[in-house]
């Protein structure tokens, strides 16, 4: 692997986690409890800017390759199982330690 493939890698680490460590949605609005569909849309768009990021590098190397759906597929599933530190932190973990 390549340093870009890290940085997108950490990126995607990063982007996946951030929308369960903060009451803000968006990192703007402080909710008093933010639901799970409050994460949904922070998810999609933290997953659309490592998508944006990782297009730009492959065509920074080369062409860009065609993908089908299977693809796009296993590569949401892989930013959900990136998001699952995140999740655990701030519905499991955090609900143990409350009480």
């Amino acid at each position: 692997m390549t340093a870009p493939m890290y940085v997108l890698v950490l990126v995607a680490l990063v982007c996946a986690n951030l929308p369960f460590l903060s009451n803000k949605w968006f990192g703007l609005k402080t909710l008093t409890r933010k639901r799970f569909i409050h994460h949904l849309p922070e998810l999609a768009a933290g997953f659309v800017l490592v998508a944006v990021l990782a297009y730009v590098l492959e065509s920074q190397s080369g062409s860009v390759h065609a993908q089908g759906w299977a693809f796009y597929v296993v590569v949401v599933c892989l930013y959900l199982i990136l998001a699952f530190p995140g999740f655990v932190l701030r519905y499991f973990w955090h609900s143990k330690n409350r009480e």
